[in-house]
């Protein structure tokens, strides 16, 4: 059959979920279990049952709407979340996108063989407790410390926002007995990037997704007067940071191409004018699309770490607050999606996803895959994140088409 999304429908749904949490710099701040989040919650339940959707909500706040029948389900779908101030593009496109292939498979009367299912999973943006909440606990993979005694990125205690909410520990951590026996996942998603618009290609499909590998770490010095301390008896924190900072990049950008390496907060203590900075606090985060370079650049960037502190007299200390394996993509999906792009007369490229997705957890209970559409200038998580509705129109084309071949 051939059938086709209503791309006036789906960008009308996606101009009135990007008002719900429309913020005064231009933004959308929807951060899981915010009001404004609560409320955009709402406004998808309806959206799911008024598309004939069965809807359901499980433990860890995951939305689904289902179409039934017999054997495994296929599943499509993101996160309506986000990061504060950020676009109405990134996770809603997927949700919605999803929303309209199902709806026009059941206005279509189109004969499946098995269960279709849409899903937006809970905080996949890591405001709460750690990315891909939703999904791991989807999965059954999350944190039980973090979920009962974490702290938010806002600074609040995840227990205290729950709360405020109706859902509870116990529910997070059960979420996944309600998991249904899937057998595959596909998520259109912007590129957040500029490859694609720069090659000028509608479809990205996804090959790799990258993992990550995340810390908080600090050198550890002695403070002194900046006036009367030699720079020769300095034990300086920030220039361990700084030579470690230079010297990490330099060791990822020539031994492991195409990783990467971030610095991306810093604090100096005690923080004052005279003063030597006796401990640098910072974040650390490398991503690789290959499991042996992020095991690689993790022994070889902490040892690095370990001499820069030997040499300047400085303590190196670090926490690991989370990490992500390297995905590749089943490669029947990846074909299956390159199928369909030549079929519409759509050009495509396979490429690797540098950012993680909700994709990346579910690929351990099924074939998972992406449909990756233009950024424009490669922009998202900000307001001036947005996208070509011709794009978005051929991927929601792709990811229809790829479903009812799954599902047939």
């Amino acid at each position: 059959m051939d059938i086709r999304i209503n791309i006036e429908r789906l960008k009308r749904d996606l101009e009135e979920l990007g008002r719900i949490g429309r913020d005064d710099h231009g933004g959308v701040s929807r951060p899981s279990f915010s009001a404004a989040d609560l409320e955009a919650r709402g406004w998808l339940k309806k959206k799911i049952e008024e598309a004939g959707l069965c809807y359901r909500q499980d433990g860890a706040g995951n939305q689904f709407g289902r179409f039934e029948c017999a054997g495994k389900t296929i599943m499509a779908g993101s996160h309506i979340d986000t990061v504060p101030n950020g676009g109405m593009f990134d996770g809603a496109a997927g949700v919605l996108a999803a929303l309209e292939a199902a709806r026009r498979i059941v206005e279509e009367k189109a004969p499946l063989t098995k269960a279709l299912e849409i899903a937006s999973f809970t905080d996949e943006e890591g405001n709460l407790v750690g990315d891909f909440l939703g999904s791991r606990a989807f999965m059954g993979l999350v944190d039980e410390s973090a979920v009962r005694n974490g702290r938010t990125s806002f600074g609040v205690l995840f227990s205290d926002i729950l709360k405020r909410t109706g859902f509870t520990a116990e529910g997070i951590l059960g979420a996944h007995k309600d998991r249904p026996e899937l057998e595959a996942y596909v998520e259109l998603h912007i590129e957040q990037g500029p490859v694609l618009e720069d090659e000028g290609v509608s479809i990205g499909i996804v090959e790799r997704i990258a993992g990550k590998h995340y810390r908080q770490c600090a050198y550890v010095g002695e403070s002194g007067h900046s006036g009367t301390t030699p720079l020769e008896l300095r034990h300086d924190a920030f220039l361990g940071l700084a030579d470690f900072a230079l010297r990490a990049t330099q060791l990822v950008a020539t031994k492991y191409y195409g990783s990467v390496l971030t610095v991306g907060k810093a604090a100096l203590h005690p923080g004052s004018f005279s003063v030597i900075p006796g401990r640098a606090d910072f974040t650390l985060e490398f991503r690789s699309s290959s499991p042996e370079a992020m095991a690689a650049i993790e022994k070889d960037v902490f040892a690095l770490a370990e001499d820069i502190a030997a040499t300047r007299g400085l303590t190196f200390i670090s926490k690991l607050v989370d990490q992500t394996a390297p995905v590749t993509v089943a490669p029947r999906i990846v074909s299956l999606i390159a199928e369909e792009c030549r079929s519409l007369g759509y050009p495509s490229m396979k490429m690797t996803s540098g950012a993680g997705h909700d994709a990346q957890i579910i690929a351990g209970a099924c074939d998972s895959g992406m449909i990756f559409i233009p950024s424009p200038d490669g922009i998202s998580h900000s307001p001036a994140e947005r996208v070509d509705w011709g794009d978005l129109e051929k991927g929601a084309n792709v990811l229809l088409r790829t479903l009812l071949r799954l599902a047939k």
